[in-house]
């Protein structure tokens, strides 16, 4: 059986850009990646018509590490024949669906070293001839054998009470949003559809079945006031700075609580300036003309979920006068987020892949894994051979907002990876 160098659950985004800096260092290291979906895509439940990526292009996957990358976005344009075009665009960043075709690009070129439709189920710790190594057992059966490990199977969705037991198909996370469209609008448009949350996803969604289903009343529930506007100064932004992710590491965890709390504001439960404006138009208007069928309900959480008769039926309470309201639905869309790995009560100690070897690395006095600067985790004493285990853009409760899973600082967490695959693998390929 061939042992690689390295091993990678996941090829999205984080995993693709530390395979672009294998291929154009010329490591010598061998690297093969599993990815459960059978062919390269990214978001594709949720490429909008009109949404943006909400960062500057060329902070993509590779621009920051390596400016001459022939993988940049740029190059990705001026290859496809729409450089001069997309410059004249009137718009600040590109369009979701634009940067998801690039993406598909770039992986298209690196094949070889993906096995698609290869969901990652089991990792252990095996000895042969003497080496520890990863042995990853793949849904098909198949066994991969690593001495490094780097994890990046992407945040796990998060569906709060009651939607996570309401056993609807009508009730769904908004990363199915197109597949459920497709699957209950394609011979009728509903009549009304929730949409939960208050992120930017959410306004995004009340947008965008606007404009699908003109005729369908949509209702974003919001748990605070109302939609809040998203913190942009280029001070905040700097968060997004490898010298914030140092510094961020280095500080005590009621620090990072601080820090948290202050960054939270430019990627969690606010909404880009220009939706907002968008929205809250196209809501005055609705009223202007005496048939508002768009509408922003703050203060209000969901109690009760369950379908009923072909409807998604609600139990709503007002948070501030405790008033209780049922309103029924025709699909509802869950806006929530993602879960990150940490001990609060919305994260995940280890993702779930990791289940039988999560007990050899150390953990912080929370229960979290303790994950060191160059996103290793750290061997207990008693597991002192275990191989290097990496992770991959799931860091955010020890690394700040730059590993929230956005492309900010994506190209340069695949060099601090690579090397310390280079540092860490004890038996590189070749020697």
């Amino acid at each position: 059986m061939i042992i690689h160098d390295v091993v990678g659950i996941g090829f999205g985004p984080a995993n693709l850009a530390l395979a672009i800096a294998l291929e154009e260092q010329g490591t010598g290291l061998s690297a093969r990646f599993l990815e459960a979906r059978t062919e390269p895509a990214w978001q594709p439940g949720m490429l909008l018509d009109g949404s943006d990526i909400q960062n500057h292009p060329s902070r993509d996957l590779v621009s920051l590490r390596n400016p001459r990358s022939r993988y940049s976005f740029l190059n990705y344009l001026h290859e496809n024949g729409r450089l001069l075009e997309h410059l004249n665009l009137p718009i600040e960043f590109p369009l979701r669906k634009e940067y998801a075709r690039y993406i598909t690009w770039v992986a298209r070129q690196f094949g070889h070293v993906v096995d698609y439709g290869c969901r990652a189920e089991e990792v252990r710790v095996v000895e042969q001839d003497g080496e520890s190594l990863y042995a990853v057992t793949a849904q098909t059966g198949e066994t991969y054998l690593g001495r490094s490990l780097v994890v990046a199977p992407g945040r796990t969705p998060y569906v709060p009470a009651p939607f996570d037991t309401a056993g609807s198909r009508r009730i769904f996370h908004l990363t199915d949003y197109l597949f459920r469209l497709q699957e209950f609008t394609s011979d009728r448009a509903p009549r009304s559809v929730a949409v939960i949350g208050g992120s930017q996803s959410a306004a995004e969604l009340t947008l965008d079945l606007a404009r699908r289903f003109p005729d369908a009343r949509v209702r974003n529930l919001v748990r605070s006031f109302s939609l809040r506007l998203k913190d942009t100064s280029p001070f905040s932004e700097e968060g997004y700075f490898p010298a914030f992710t140092e510094y961020y590491h280095q500080v005590p965890p009621e620090a990072r609580r601080r820090l948290d709390a202050y960054m939270h504001a430019t990627n969690y439960s606010s909404v880009d300036g220009d939706v907002l404006k968008e929205l809250y138009l196209l809501m005055y208007e609705q009223r202007l003309d005496g048939e508002q069928k768009v509408f922003v309900d703050g203060n209000i959480q969901a109690v009760a979920a369950a379908e009923q008769d072909g409807k998604a039926v609600l139990e709503l309470r007002e948070l501030n006068t405790g008033a209780v309201e049922t309103d029924s639905f025709d699909l509802v869309v869950v806006a929530t987020g993602f879960r990150d790995l940490g001990p609060g009560e919305h994260q995940e100690l280890y993702p779930r892949v990791l289940k039988d070897v999560a007990d050899r690395f150390l953990t912080e006095e929370s229960g979290a894994l303790r994950v060191s600067a160059d996103y290793a985790l750290e061997a207990a004493e008693a597991y002192a051979g275990t191989p290097p285990l990496f992770l991959n853009g799931l860091c955010e409760s020890s690394h700040g907002i730059g590993d929230a899973g956005s492309f900010s600082l994506l190209s340069l967490r695949a060099q601090t990876l690579l090397d310390a695959i280079h540092k860490r693998t004890l038996v590189p390929a070749g020697a």
